[in-house]
């Protein structure tokens, strides 16, 4: 718990994204492919968490592990927004991560392209049909 100069009262401090998934196996091997360290046998587990820069962890729980916390709980829908986002390294990894992706079988939201604010930007989904967004700065333009 940390406090505000103004305040003395603790307020919880930010750690971890969780999301739930239907295939473990298969949401842990989409991650993996954009580079974060998931332990080793945390495809057959309940939950599963990976270390994020700067102290946030990413954190998956099964269908199953959903339900024991709370029985009335169902799926959301294919396309929920997660709001994850990978930076790549530069505009010719954006398309590069998102050909290896699709390549690998994974399905292509929207193709690489110049977003209007600067980037470079792709958006892919995950198993569960989250979509999740690679970009880069694109260089700066000369006037």
């Amino acid at each position: 718990m940390t406090t505000t100069p103004r305040d003395t009262h603790p307020f919880p401090r930010f750690a971890a994204i969780g999301v739930v998934v239907s295939d473990m196996a298969a949401s842990l091997a989409f991650y993996r492919r954009l580079g974060l360290d998931v332990p080793a046998g945390s495809e057959t587990a309940p939950h599963a968490e990976a270390q994020l820069p700067g102290g946030l962890r990413l954190m998956w729980d099964s269908y199953a592990t959903a339900r024991a916390i709370d029985p009335d709980w169902t799926p959301p829908p294919a396309g929920t927004p997660t709001g994850l986002a990978f930076e790549c390294d530069g505009p010719d990894g954006v398309d590069k991560v998102y050909a290896e992706l699709t390549g690998a079988g994974y399905t292509g939201e929207k193709r690489p392209w110049d977003a209007f604010w600067g980037q470079r930007y792709a958006v892919v989904q995950d198993p569960d049909g989250q979509g999740v967004d690679l970009f880069a700065p694109l260089p700066e333009r000369a006037p």
